[in-house]
């Protein structure tokens, strides 16, 4: 059954245990970590110049490691690891999807961090057995490889902790951690997820195998400080979520039901990730143009696209799917703020309740409209 990321936060939130705690969850990972290193650095006694080459070996080691285990078993069901598909591909990309990559509370840590048992299982069944072999050549490069090795995992999970956190923590705003967040949030796009970005912490392997992929935020840095005008409506479409949500992305069939929308400049048909159209529009009263980009399109569940226009107005809006009985709950999203101290006013005076308006009666003519599609075309159930 299909459903929007928020439908799916319901379902995943209501079903973690009672009585987990994600603090206890956090706390046991660190400490169990940074004991398993000290026990392995405790062995390491007058190291040589040339044993020190285990760390940043190891931690090369531990990189490489990572990328594949992410790009092969974690985005490509293999029946060794379909617990690991199941939670990482399942849960983890179901949970935080483009627009919703930041968690709302620490019980969310439940779907960021991996199972508690893991840092166990990967001190003792794997590094502890390697830690041994290498003991018998060298102690001190056992010591270094057996502490970098837990190293790697513990700074894996507070990476990748970092890279879901609300926009507003401080954190966020630290350079490195800012540019491999937005390498994840990449990652995420549900039609980049399988072939770009698998390193969390240093995208180094990303870089060498060629998967690495940036794109910037487009973001007008005295904007992010200005709150978005959100607005959301749903209606019922008797249609299956794919063709539903076909009609509804291709934006040339805009004007035939949104009456915002006067004229479109772009390709026919469902628009996916990176393309770009034109939008001349009459939205609360006032015409404008608006240049849009297309951030994702997962057929039959998510549509989202953003745009700038006139009056330094950005917006980002998104069309989301679940199966409803025979139909289909169609929810649309609008955010949209300006940068003009005029236009902030007037919208809340004025163009906020228009706009509002001619959303909600979009969402009648795009049933009426998309339904007469669908039964033209035969597809409605």
């Amino acid at each position: 059954m299909r459903q929007t990321t928020e439908a799916f936060r319901a379902r995943y939130r209501a079903d973690i245990h009672p009585l987990y705690n994600p603090w206890l969850h956090g706390a046991f990972v660190l400490l169990f970590g940074l004991l398993a290193i000290a026990g392995f650095w405790s062995t390491v006694h007058q190291v040589q110049p040339l044993e020190w080459l285990a760390v940043p070996l190891t931690l090369l080691f531990f990189n490489f490691g990572v990328y594949m285990v992410h790009r092969h078993l974690g985005h490509h069901k293999k029946s060794f690891a379909r617990m690991f598909y199941a939670r990482h591909a399942g849960d983890h990309h179901s949970f935080f999807a483009p627009g919703h990559m930041t968690y709302s509370s620490a019980r969310d840590w439940r779907v960021i961090l991996f199972p508690a048992w893991l840092i166990v299982l990967h001190t003792v069944v794997i590094t502890l057995p390697l830690w041994w072999l290498l003991v018998q050549f060298d102690a001190n490069v056992a010591g270094l490889f057996g502490g970098c090795l837990v190293l790697g995992y513990l700074m894996y999970e507070v990476f990748h902790a970092c890279e879901h956190l609300p926009p507003e923590n401080p954190v966020t705003r630290l350079p490195w951690i800012r540019q491999m967040r937005r390498l994840h949030e990449l990652h995420h796009r549900r039609e980049v997820m399988q072939e770009r970005n698998f390193n969390i912490v240093f995208p180094l392997m990303d870089y060498l195998f060629g998967t690495l992929y940036w794109e910037p935020e487009q973001i007008t840095p005295h904007l992010t400080s200005t709150p978005m005008t959100r607005m959301q409506h749903q209606i019922d479409i008797a249609g299956n979520p794919i063709a539903v949500l076909a009609y509804a992305s291709t934006v040339t069939h805009w004007p035939q039901w949104h009456p915002s929308s006067l004229k479109i400049d772009g390709q026919g048909g469902p628009l996916h990730a990176g393309s770009r159209f034109e939008e001349d529009i009459r939205a609360g009263g006032r015409e404008g143009h608006l240049s849009w980009v297309v951030d994702e399109y997962l057929p039959g569940r998510r549509w989202s696209a953003r745009a700038r226009g006139d009056h330094g107005l950005s917006l980002v809006v998104t069309y989301e799917c679940e199966a409803e009985g025979d139909g289909t709950r169609f929810v649309r999203t609008l955010e949209y703020r300006f940068s003009g101290l005029a236009m902030r006013i007037a919208n809340r005076l004025l163009l906020k309740r228009r706009i509002d308006h001619e959303s909600a009666a979009s969402m009648l003519a795009l049933r009426e409209m998309a339904q007469k599609h669908l039964a033209s075309t035969g597809v409605t159930a």
